[in-house]
């Protein structure tokens, strides 16, 4: 992941916004770009390249970023709370920062707060041990559609397409 590649996709007014968000917790600026590195990377490991596509390989990837985040930052503050506040922040960011079509972006926001779940459920768990989880939990994620209530699907993974 090339973070100049990247910021040359988004404007102008984001990257302000990123930067006030880095700037409301330093402290949290490389621990949550290591997770994103390592969240990429091991979603390629195990799904290839199907973990860009909206099906269950994606859902994976976005919960497992939020809980990365949020587990990683908490080795540097051991606050639950702000750390999950942050991981939502810089995930809304994200989301808000490259547009996506509404029914992606809401299963993407949907994915993301199962991963800030499952930190909250697993925190004393390695991350090894939740990646088992949230792969089985990708296993039997749910399709969705336009006409879909997600939150009909608390705490469960959502998928547009089968893979």
């Amino acid at each position: 992941m090339n973070l100049f590649a990247v910021l040359k996709r988004v404007d102008f007014k984001n990257i302000l916004k990123v930067i006030g968000i880095g700037l409301s917790r330093p402290h949290f600026i490389w621990p949550t770009i290591k997770a994103t590195k390592d969240c990429i990377s091991i979603s390629t490991k195990n799904y290839g390249k199907l973990h860009h596509k909206n099906g269950p390989a994606n859902a994976f990837r976005h919960a497992f970023w939020n809980y990365l985040i949020a587990k990683r930052c908490f080795k540097w503050q051991e606050n639950e709370e702000v750390v999950l506040a942050w991981a939502k922040k810089v995930t809304d960011w994200h989301e808000a920062s490259f547009p996506n079509k509404s029914l992606p972006k809401a299963m993407d926001l949907h994915n993301n707060k199962v991963g800030r779940f499952i930190f909250e459920q697993n925190r004393e768990k390695s991350e090894q041990e939740v990646i088992e989880v949230l792969k089985l939990m990708a296993l039997e994620s749910i399709k969705i559609d336009g006409s879909s209530t997600l939150s009909d699907h608390k705490n469960r993974m959502v998928h547009i397409l089968a893979q």
